[in-house]
């Protein structure tokens, strides 16, 4: 979870320079009725993901007293007149059921490339909802439009962009991680939960297989993003939300062992019911979900796991080296801090991606380069743009200053020691800052360039990226929440706008827009990409408008060198 500076667990909500400015004015009181509960033995929904150009993964939940078999049918047309291929399916052995519930999914193989499919599944005379979906295309391809989407928490609100989305006619769906969260009633996120009648089941904070399954099927249930599943082929990544918050190799933040229980055994339960319930190819462990897809001759697609194979533990507050009241103008406090920076935060044996998956996205660019091809875009968990805190203390009108003041506690500290310069995020890749250059260094040892898209923040970002020499090494498109709330939405703080401060403080930040909620639009051709930051008017009513924060062009590299992205709307 995006947090400045490492908030601790589940106190999240704050941001670090506002905390405290009061919280917003309450919620209206009218209450929203359930929406229609889905009946029939497919209530789940139907989706397809994991394409490439000669197969996909299409997936159901067949609600049924018995684990039967169900019939798939996939056809060319959308009135099922020429049917491709049709089998029966059974649930995976061992599968946990939720409310009579089994998730059911196949790997269709043989597909033609870049074709357009429609399916559906039967059983005892019931037949699913249609699914579109459309394999991945091969050669020549002169536009492809792209859906990304992050931080989706049920409780919170509804899911108007997956609704936006699944009228748009999109060729893939991208899942930047936060799908669903792990917390339970009462925890972060729920504030709302009762009034829009958006409760989490199980109600408490999920741990075994069984809970972290009816918590997949709870987000199933839910018509929006039913619809989106049902309207293009999905290719989702996780982020720490899908098991615990900032979860890493050995643990998480949101994970106890001594009342929780065994961190690799959760962490296996809630991999095992994410694969069950989406529509992914099995992972082998299933803890390294990363890969690359090819867009025709137009792209490389590589999705990374920064989560549970190689990360390690997240920096806290406790290192921080000197008293944050300290003079942050006097030299010996500016070296201490700067070998903080340097030695602590920036030792070499921090890292986010192992050997093997650094030396898979090494090969899958300099392929991508060779193949002549104008794009590599990378689906990322965390924020890659360098991000320093802005300085509170003065940046900030000095009422607010006043009030921080006055709060004192954790608030107050952070306030401070943003004017030593602090990174505002070590949970991102600016808590991994020599991984970084490693990746960086293998973009460049491709000769490539990237466009990234990144989701946990709940903010929208347009990002410049250079590596520690201030070469640019390509474009990080940040994208909102569908749901979850701002880490700044809590602060009443009239006039002051955070992401300008952020925008202000940080060169490789051109756009912060700290509120809005929404989600992404890539449209990729061979000449430019062009990305519209989406956002809605709410998420607690299911009328909303929508409209861009901003459109942005990138244009291919020139000779490896990355080009400059501009706003054009």
């Amino acid at each position: 979870m995006f947090k400045p500076f490492a908030l601790t667990r589940r106190g999240a909500l704050l941001a670090a320079a506002g905390a405290g400015a009061g919280l917003a004015a309450c919620s209206q009181e009218v209450r929203f009725d359930p929406l229609p509960a889905p009946e029939g033995p497919f209530k789940h929904g139907v989706a397809s993901g994991d394409p490439d150009q000669t197969s996909i993964v299409l997936w159901t939940a067949l609600t049924s007293e018995r684990p039967e078999t169900v019939r798939l049918e996939i056809a060319s047309d959308a009135s099922f007149n020429t049917i491709v291929e049709a089998r029966d399916i059974a649930p995976r052995d061992g599968v946990i059921a939720v409310d009579g519930a089994r998730p059911v999914k196949a790997l269709v193989e043989g597909l033609e490339p870049g074709r357009e499919y429609h399916y559906r599944f039967r059983h005892g005379g019931e037949i699913s909802a249609i699914g579109r979906t459309r394999t991945l295309p091969d050669g020549p391809v002169e536009r492809f439009r792209i859906a990304a989407f992050s931080c989706s928490n049920y409780p919170f609100g509804f899911f108007n962009a997956y609704r936006d989305a699944a009228e748009q006619g999109f060729d893939l769906m991208v899942h930047l991680g936060d799908y669903i969260y792990e917390y339970g009633h009462g925890g972060y996120g729920t504030e709302d939960a009762e009034r829009l009648s958006r409760i989490p089941d199980p109600l408490h904070e999920i741990l075994s297989e069984e809970d972290y399954a009816r918590r997949h099927a709870l987000y199933c249930s839910d018509p929006d993003l039913q619809a989106a599943k049902a309207s293009a082929p999905w290719i989702l990544i996780w982020d720490d939300h899908e098991t615990a918050n900032d979860a890493w190799r050995h643990g998480a933040e949101n994970h106890d062992p001594e009342t929780e229980g065994d961190w690799a055994t959760r962490r296996d339960h809630a991999l095992r019911a994410y694969h069950d319930w989406l529509p992914v190819r099995e992972a082998e462990p299933l803890k390294a979900r990363y890969g690359a897809v090819e867009i025709g001759n137009l792209a490389t697609l590589v999705f990374l796991e920064t989560r549970l194979t190689a990360r390690s533990e997240e920096l806290t507050l406790d290192t921080f080296p000197i008293d944050p009241s300290s003079d942050p103008d006097d030299p010996e406090n500016q070296a201490i801090v700067q070998r903080w920076r340097d030695e602590v935060i920036g030792d070499p044996e921090r890292r986010l991606l192992s050997e093997d998956q650094l030396a898979f996205v090494g090969d899958a660019l300099n392929a991508s380069v060779q193949a002549g091809k104008p794009w590599r875009i990378i689906a990322n968990q965390v924020l890659m743009g360098r991000l320093q805190a802005p300085n509170y203390m003065s940046q900030t009108p000095l009422w607010l200053r006043a009030y921080m003041r006055l709060r004192g506690g954790f608030v107050w500290e952070f306030a401070q020691r943003t004017a030593h310069g602090v990174p505002m995020n070590l949970d991102s890749w600016d808590g991994f800052p020599a991984d970084r250059e490693r990746l960086y260094d293998t973009v460049k040892a491709a000769g490539a360039d990237i466009v990234v898209l990144t989701g946990d923040t709940h903010n929208t970002w347009v990002n410049d990226l250079h590596d520690a020499s201030g070469r640019r090494i390509g474009t990080e498109f940040g994208v909102t929440s569908v749901t979850s709330p701002s880490p700044f939405e809590a602060v009443n703080a009239p006039g002051v706008d955070f992401g300008k401060m952020a925008e202000d403080r940080n060169p490789e930040i051109l756009r912060n827009n700290a509120w809005d909620k929404g989600y992404t639009r890539l449209t990729v051709t061979p000449g430019e990409i062009i990305a519209e930051q989406m956002i809605l008017s709410t998420v607690k009513d299911r009328a909303f408008t929508i409209q861009p924060d901003g459109v942005w062009r990138v244009r291919p590299a020139e000779g490896g060198q990355a080009q400059a992205v501009e706003r054009i709307g």
